[in-house]
């Protein structure tokens, strides 16, 4: 098999997987993005060559070997080393980076709308018909958990706003999905992908015209006007001292400071945070949350997975070597982001992955999507399609780009 079919083949396994990782984790990781990774490591052998990748993914290896450091100190390395597992989905980044190149990185984001706005149209269904309307019973479109289809659909939106208003309007077809996005956004009920879209959207309209920052306002007070009752008083809530949520977790973020304060260089190791005693075997253990939570008789929850938060959780689990890393990994993917926006390099993919990290670092100072699967592996993809688009594609099999 050639080179160039083994790569069209390559970027058609990764597509899918960043459209499908929308709506069934298991197609998306275990069979699509392990395809193409094998894919991907049977074209690098053959090209002899270090692969080519954006600056960033050499933060993201430090990263990954200080949480495999963090790992080995655990109390339960066996069961810190299994959740370590995800940071096999770094390999994205080199992927995408290989396959999606030039006119593909554009076509790869459509997909990633297509798909993006069919779960979203799931989402509002399940929301109108289907009795998902509270905080407790919350649309999930396809996927196990709303935290995560909010945040898929904070991610697709950004996309789709991107790909808009940076595309001639002859090319616009994102302007269909826009609305459903939009609305499935709304009606998720989560304030951090909210606050995300918001800030996200808002950058991009600036960048095109700082006029335009006040429709980002105007819409989401029209939002909030024609909202049910339900979503208004949601809203309300983001500022609310006394809410349940704002309470807990401000308790949460407590915890991590002293987490932190005790454990300042390799964390508690990860996955040790939250209570595993449902499972058997060694991975059985029980986390250090509930041990912390007892000097802080105003905590709502019992216990809760994680602290909500990207950056205290990810210190307070593999100390601050790993914290300064990721904010390493930040820095620099939002310098050359900006640069290739300032550029207007393939600006409608350059603008989907600025907005698609404005949005994962606001949304994740009340949420820890970095460690969510679904999100990552999409995440990964986005801010690494710019990079992909300004290389020259090195075979001609992709299809005609809009």
């Amino acid at each position: 098999m050639t080179t160039r079919t083994l790569e069209l083949a390559g970027f058609i396994l990764i597509a899918l997987c960043l459209g499908v990782v929308q709506i069934n984790l298991l197609a998306a990781q275990g069979v699509l993005f392990s395809a193409a990774a094998i894919v991907w490591l049977v074209v690098a052998v053959r090209d002899g060559r270090r692969p080519q990748t954006p600056a960033f993914f050499l933060p993201l290896l430090v990263y990954a070997a200080l949480t495999l450091v963090s790992a080995a100190f655990s109390s339960n390395p066996l069961a810190s080393f299994v959740d370590s597992k995800q940071l096999l989905m770094f390999l994205m980044v080199p992927i995408v980076a290989r396959f999606a190149t030039g006119r593909r990185a554009t076509q790869a984001i459509d997909v990633i709308i297509a798909i993006g706005a069919a779960g979203a149209l799931v989402g509002i269904v399940q929301f109108a018909m289907l009795g998902r309307n509270d905080l407790d019973h919350r649309p999930m479109g396809m996927l196990g958990h709303w935290m995560t289809y909010s945040g898929v659909l904070m991610l697709v939106t950004c996309a789709a706003v991107a790909r808009l208003i940076f595309t001639p309007s002859r090319n616009a077809w994102p302007l269909v999905a826009v609305p459903a996005l939009l609305v499935a956004l709304v009606v998720t009920n989560t304030r951090n992908a909210w606050i995300g879209a918001f800030l996200a959207v808002s950058a991009l309209l600036a960048i095109r015209n700082w006029k335009l920052v006040v429709i980002a306002p105007i819409l989401a007070g029209l939002a909030f006007l024609v909202a049910p009752g339900e979503i208004q008083r949601r809203a309300n809530s983001i500022l609310n001292p006394s809410d349940l949520g704002n309470r807990d977790r401000r308790v949460m973020w407590k915890i991590g400071a002293d987490i932190i304060k005790d454990h300042p260089v390799v964390g508690v190791g990860p996955e040790m945070i939250a209570d595993r005693t449902d499972r058997t075997g060694p991975l059985r253990h029980e986390g250090v949350y509930a041990s912390y939570r007892q000097n802080y008789p105003d905590a709502v929850n019992a216990s809760n997975p994680h602290l909500h938060n990207v950056p205290i959780q990810i210190a307070a689990e593999r100390g601050l070597p790993a914290l300064a890393a990721w904010l390493w990994f930040v820095v620099v993917a939002a310098r050359d982001l900006w640069r290739q926006m300032r550029a207007r390099v393939a600006p409608a993919v350059a603008g989907a992955g600025l907005a698609a990290l404005i949005a994962m670092v606001a949304a994740g100072m009340l949420e820890y999507n970095f460690g969510d699967s679904e999100f990552l592996m999409l995440f990964l993809g986005l801010i690494t399609l710019p990079y992909a688009a300004t290389r020259p594609e090195s075979s001609d099999g992709a299809l005609s780009a809009r």
